[in-house]
């Protein structure tokens, strides 16, 4: 089983949009809100230069914003 952490926020639709992905396609992730863990939110810039959420790590690699055709294929989606 693969690893997924999602980095969001509350307020972004982009974020619900990606849970609400995974969900249906019924993929377990941890959910980081990075409004509230400044740690996650130093790492997620750290390890990817960027600010923007949602970010989504599938065993350690990371995917910035809602790109399905990645998440497809990292995950074996079909």
């Amino acid at each position: 089983m693969k690893k997924v952490v999602v980095f969001s926020t509350p307020t972004c639709s982009w974020c619900r949009k990606l849970k609400s992905y995974l969900k249906e396609n019924n993929i377990r992730f941890k959910d980081v809100d990075v409004s509230r863990d400044q740690r996650a939110a130093r790492d997620m810039i750290r390890k990817t230069g960027q600010q923007g959420v949602p970010q989504m790590w599938v065993n350690n690699r990371p995917i910035v914003g809602f790109d399905k055709a990645k998440i497809d294929r990292m995950l074996d989606i079909k």
